[in-house]
């Protein structure tokens, strides 16, 4: 795992990030000491099953955002929708 100093890390931060990039660890020090790890993050989740069901036409998405439910969920008054969804878990 390689080292890096602070002030080495401000001054080429797109260099070392394009190492980080092509999944090499990277142990950040402060006066000698390691202090923080800066790691590649995890391939995205497979979302091929939703891309096929988009395909196959049981499912519909216009590339936005949910727009929500067209009917929405009806909420005692004084309740909040956290609690309902709590409620709804259980």
């Amino acid at each position: 795992m390689e080292t890096v100093g602070i002030r080495e890390l401000k001054t080429h931060l797109s260099r070392h990030l394009k190492r980080v990039r092509s999944g090499a660890p990277l142990v950040v020090t402060e006066r000698g000491r390691a202090i923080a790890t800066i790691n590649p993050v995890e391939a995205p989740a497979d979302v091929g099953w939703a891309h096929q069901l988009v395909a196959e036409g049981r499912a519909h998405w216009d590339g936005g955002k949910p727009a929500g439910c067209s009917r929405p969920v009806p909420v005692a008054p004084g309740r909040t929708i956290s609690a309902a969804v709590l409620e709804d878990r259980r």
